[in-house]
This record gives structure tokens, C-alpha cells and sequence, in this order.
């Protein structure tokens, strides 16, 4: 029994970025202390929502800063594939503390919908000012950095200046008129919007934990694409998962037909690399097996379905 083994490794190194990360999470965290204290005394119940939605940038943040650190550790005997998966805990405790956040948010902003209270707008409207530049600066920050974890976190930074924007406008208005269930109107706007991410974002994380396959990879491509090699006859114990919705693994079993020397093997192991090679796998394992050649894991108790080439409507030349 032949293998192939791949480890792909993405690799765009920037000496900065994770400096650039540790200012962002500072000046955030920093001001989301200072808006959840700024909002409880001007009373506004939007900027304590959008002190949440800033938390939770913070928590981004400060796991992608951490996650800078640990991804240089690489691959070891107790973490086979790396640590690429320390960020799905991330995500998911990230999840858990806006859900508990959002709800607290709902809980007062409700009865202020239906029973509004007074705000001082003129403080809204300074918090606000300080919250679009602080949030500019940490956008502005990240801007020349090009990693995953940096684009997803300005990303963020960027939803959060929009937001900071609708917190002053609002506040402007409540400067001529005394529209003040304006300000529990857009904190529940805000918080539904916060947890329409979570819940997305929710999904996602399971979905990776559970191994399901990626979402921007299909399966069947990949059988296609090798069942169409001559030589390859079918193919068996095939999965596909992801690690953290970044990194990508295929394993398989190929039943070779047609190898009658060692040159013929090696020959088509490497058309099957350099296949797998086409599709964006950071690691990828295909144990190749001859014709009648029963399968070892079979005894195990698992049986899978072979597919071949005519299920695909291939044919061997």
C-alpha cells in the first residue's frame, strides 16, 4: 500500500502584523470601558449596545493576537495539526458572552422603547465623535496588513465606525427634538444586527467542529478530478474537513487498476499529488491500493462505498 502525503503551508509572513493587532485590541478595549461607563451616564442605552458590539471586537481582537503567537508554534506531538483550531474556542466563547450581552441590552432598552427616558444628547454626540476616531485609528492601523485574522478584524473596526455614525446622527437629532425613543430604538437595531452575526457566526463554528465539509469546497470536485486519472479506478474512506474554515484536509483510499510496475505506481501517485495539488488543501493523505486488494480498515467494522469512475461518467483511456 502506497501514500501521498501533502502539507501545504499559506504562508504570507508580515513582521508587523501581530503589533498592529496588540495597538488595535488596546485602543478598543480601552474605549469600550470608557463608552460603557460614558453610556450609563448619559444615559443612553445605544452607546451601551454599541460598547457590546465593541467588546466583542475587542475578544476578536485579543484571540487573534493571541492566535499570532501560537500559529508560529507549529505542528507537535499533543497538536498534530497545529493550533489552527484554538480560534474555534475563541469564536465560540466570543459567541456565548455577546448572546449573554445582547440579552442584558434587550432587557433595558424595551421598557425604555415603551416608557423613554431622557438622554443628554451633547454627551451622546462627544462619545460618538471619540468613537468614529478611535475606531477609524485602529481601521487605519490594519489597513496595509493582508492576513485572514487582520481582514476579518477590520472588517469588524469597519462596522463599528458605521455604527458609531448612526449613534451620531441620532444624537444630533435629539440635540432639536425630544425624540428620546430614538436612542432604545437603535440600540435594539444594533443588538439584532449583533446577534444576526453571532448566530452566522455560530453556525459556522459548529458546523467546523463537527468536521463537516467546507463551505466553499465540494467533495465530488475532488473525486472527479481523480477519478478522471487513468489508472485511478475508485476511490474509498474519502473525507473532507476543514480545521478552523481557513485550512482544509483530504483523506482517501484509491484502488488502482492497470500498475504493473513500480515506475507504473509511482507514476500515478504522483498525478494524484499533483491533482491535489490544484485544489486548495493545506494537507492532503491518499493511501493507494491494488485491484482485489482488500482494504485493511474493513476490518474494523467501517464499510464505505466505493466510488468509481463510472459514477462520474468517466472512462479510462
Amino acid at each position: 500500500m502506497g501514500h501521498d502525503h501533502h502539507h501545504h503551508h499559506h504562508g504570507h509572513h508580515h513582521h508587523h502584523g501581530g503589533g498592529n493587532i496588540r495597538v488595535a485590541f488596546w485602543l478598543n478595549l480601552s474605549f469600550t470601558v470608557i463608552e460603557a461607563v460614558g453610556g450609563w451616564y448619559v444615559n443612553s442605552v445605544a452607546i451601551l449596545s454599541d460598547a457590546l458590539h465593541d467588546l466583542g471586537d475587542s475578544l476578536a481582537l485579543g484571540i487573534a493576537w493571541y492566535l499570532e503567537g501560537q500559529s508560529k508554534k507549529g505542528p507537535s506531538n499533543r497538536f498534530t495539526f497545529g493550533r489552527q483550531r484554538f480560534s474555534l474556542l475563541g469564536a465560540l466563547i466570543n459567541s456565548l458572552i455577546l448572546i449573554g450581552g445582547s440579552v442584558f441590552v434587550i432587557y433595558e432598552a424595551i421598557p425604555r422603547l415603551l416608557a423613554p427616558e431622557e438622554s443628554y444628547a451633547p454627551g451622546m454626540v462627544a462619545l460618538a465623535l471619540l468613537g468614529i476616531a478611535v475606531n477609524g485609528a485602529a481601521v487605519l492601523r490594519l489597513s496595509s496588513e493582508h492576513s485572514l485574522n487582520e481582514r476579518m478584524v477590520r472588517l469588524h473596526l469597519l462596522e463599528d465606525v458605521l455604527g458609531w455614525v448612526a449613534v451620531l446622527l441620532m444624537s444630533i437629532v435629539l440635540l432639536f427634538v425630544d425624540w428620546y425613543f430614538l436612542d432604545p430604538l437603535l440600540s435594539l437595531l444594533i443588538t439584532a444586527y449583533i446577534l444576526f452575526g453571532v448566530v452566522k457566526s455560530l453556525r459556522q463554528t459548529l458546523k467546523i467542529l463537527l468536521q463537516g465539509s467546507p463551505d466553499n469546497m465540494e467533495l465530488e470536485d475532488i473525486q472527479e478530478a481523480l477519478l478522471a486519472l487513468p489508472k485511478v479506478d475508485s476511490l474509498h474512506h474519502t473525507h473532507l474537513w476543514s480545521l478552523d474554515g481557513t485550512h482544509h484536509v483530504f483523506t482517501s483510499h484509491a484502488v488502482l487498476c492497470n500498475v504493473e510496475t513500480l515506475e507504473d505506481l509511482t507514476e500515478v501517485e504522483q498525478a494524484i499529488h499533483d491533482k491535489l495539488c490544484k485544489f486548495d488543501l493545506s494537507h492532503f493523505t491518499v493511501a493507494t491500493e491494488m485491484e482485489h486488494q482488500p482494504c485493511k480498515m474493513r476490518e474494523g467494522g467501517q464499510v464505505h462505498d466505493h466510488v468509481r469512475d463510472h459514477d462520474h461518467g468517466h472512462k479510462h483511456h
